[in-house]
């Protein structure tokens, strides 16, 4: 039995709550995926793959079935902190080649910055792939017009959640996760 998704969708959520397990069930629910045995997979983006929106996505699986992810989570309790999750996606202009999907979880960076990290991330994993030539010294945006100029690579994306920790002592965490169909 082969399994070779030929559907992605990307999706994200918070939870709060006094215990550590229960905040990251609400991080789940909120992300709509709590009611899946989600089994976590590496990370490459199938050849032929689509990436399709959440709302298309969740009707095709079913509560209680065994769905592999790409997950990015992370939990504090420490009042204040900022806390993010990201998966970065990078999909090569050949659809019959693989791309990447990156997990990345932090503290301290914002949305925008672990974004664009988990981007970073997974560019880099598919250019170094594909045999383009790049200066790992320049910064992302730089590298990523590298990345496009030579047409191997077509799409970079990521999701991210980023929240600062509540007060209180209770949980916070945050989830990012590409499901496979």
């Amino acid at each position: 039995m082969r399994l070779i998704p030929r559907k992605l969708f990307l999706t994200r959520g918070v939870g709060v709550h006094r215990e550590k397990l229960t905040s990251f069930e609400m991080a789940l629910r909120e992300a709509s995926i709590a009611h899946f045995n989600l089994v976590r997979v590496s990370s490459i983006f199938p050849p032929h793959c689509q990436i399709v929106s959440k709302e298309e996505g969740l009707p095709l699986l079913q509560a209680g079935e065994i769905v592999f992810a790409v997950l990015a989570e992370m939990s504090t309790n420490e009042p204040g902190r900022r806390i993010a999750s990201s998966i970065g996606v990078a999909r090569p202009a050949d659809v019959d080649k693989y791309g990447y999907l990156s997990e990345h979880h932090t503290y301290g960076q914002t949305e925008q910055e672990a974004g664009d990290y988990a981007e970073d991330l997974a560019a880099t994993m598919l250019a170094t792939t594909l045999g383009i030539q790049f200066d790992a010294e320049k910064d992302y945006n730089e590298r990523r017009e590298q990345y496009f100029m030579g047409g191997e690579i077509v799409d970079t994306t990521s999701i991210t959640m980023a929240v600062t920790a509540q007060p209180g002592g209770v949980w916070t965490t945050v989830i990012s996760a590409a499901i496979l169909v």
